[in-house]
């Protein structure tokens, strides 16, 4: 076995979740990570939890989307209710062996679904902000996330393990090391209040005033490298232009343009994916306001990969997400939908800046404050 996925493993298990003896540990995949999920279940062990592997195949949900009623589509498993309302560590392992399946099913069918799903979305998020509840969620290589990339797999395979820092004999330290450089950050943005973004067809205002930072150093996405709040949620104000293109619900999107006005998105357009864009903004009452806003800032990852786990967390770069806020910002929309949206402001991609308080924060990928 790769010694790469042992370490993962024990990283997830004993970082990302500490998981403590007598825990219930949820374990999400597909098969084709067999090989981490069946480290994880050993690891999990070890920690004197209690695993539960759940092992999904995608197809069924294909075949939901397509052949379902609108009832079975909405229904909710009672297990997954009860799982969403008692588990103590959740880990969901991606392993797509085709990103491009639910392409073309009906966008109102998807968006029913969507809707449904976000009565455990808003359970599993006050759970987590209330420390009830541990979760983290990584992307196992398989051919479509490579071919995504335009890679091969075994150049893929690589990507993952240096942006996961797979490669270093302990992980979890290198882990720690990030996020005790994130914490500068996250103190130095405490108590501001304005933030000016600055691109290409990009001039954007909004407020963080009595928002909270987060450090999000690998415990929750794996990998991670960034830091993030919820803006206040009628500040957003002028216009912003998404340059990284990701491959959401199926749907290959990209060049997103969105205007603001009192936070609210009044016009939107996409290079590609108008129709799932539009669709995406239709869903509710908050998905045209933003619930996230945060600073890309791992710089392991050095190119898109059509993936948001990956793709948010560039170093130089800031993204946004429409829709539901994490409640331990402050942020208070709530949404069935939370979409990564990643604009690129280093200088290869045309430049940009970002003001905190009139000071000069990040410039063309590079931050400017230091410690």
């Amino acid at each position: 076995m790769d010694p790469r996925i042992s370490r993962w493993a024990k990283t997830l298990v004993n970082y990302c979740l500490e998981v403590q003896p007598g825990q219930t540990v949820l374990i999400m995949s597909q098969p084709a990570a067999e090989p981490l999920v069946t480290e994880v279940f050993r690891e999990t062990l070890r920690a004197g939890g209690n695993p539960i592997p759940q092992i999904v195949l995608t197809e069924l949900d294909r075949i939901l989307l397509d052949e379902g009623s609108d009832e079975q589509i909405a229904w909710i498993n009672p297990a997954q209710r009860l799982l969403a309302e008692q588990v103590d560590c959740r880990l969901m392992i991606a392993a797509e062996t085709n990103t491009r399946r639910t392409a073309n099913v009906k966008q109102e069918r998807l968006s029913m679904r969507q809707r449904a799903w976000s009565e455990l979305m808003q359970i599993r998020s006050r759970r987590s902000a209330a420390g009830e509840e541990k979760w983290c969620g990584t992307l196992y290589p398989t051919e479509a996330y490579a071919q995504d990339a335009e890679m091969s797999l075994a150049e893929f395979e690589e990507f993952v393990a240096e942006a996961c820092f797979l490669n270093s004999e302990d992980p979890a330290e290198r882990w720690r090391e990030l996020g005790r450089q994130q914490q500068f950050y996250v103190d130095w943005l405490r108590d501001k209040q304005h933030v000016h973004v600055i691109g290409p067809e990009t001039d954007l205002r909004l407020s963080i005033a009595g928002r909270i930072f987060r450090n999000s150093d690998g415990k929750r996405n794996f990998p991670s490298g960034e830091f993030f709040t919820g803006p206040i949620e009628d500040s957003a104000e002028g216009t912003i232009r998404f340059t990284v293109p990701s491959v959401v619900g199926g749907h290959l999107v990209q060049d997103i343009r969105l205007t603001f006005e009192k936070g609210k998105v009044v016009e939107a357009t996409a290079g590609q994916g108008q129709g799932y864009l539009d669709a995406a903004l239709e869903l509710d009452g908050g998905a045209r306001f933003l619930g996230e806003f945060a600073f890309g800032n791992n710089f392991g990852i050095t190119q898109g990969i059509r993936n948001i786990l990956y793709d948010e967390k560039i170093g130089g770069t800031i993204h946004m997400a429409l829709g539901n806020s994490y409640p331990e910002t402050g942020g208070k929309n709530v949404s069935a939908l939370h979409w990564d949206m990643i604009c690129d402001l280093r200088e290869p991609a045309g430049g940009g800046e970002v003001y905190v308080d009139d000071i000069l924060f990040l410039k063309d990928g590079k931050l400017m404050v230091q410690p």
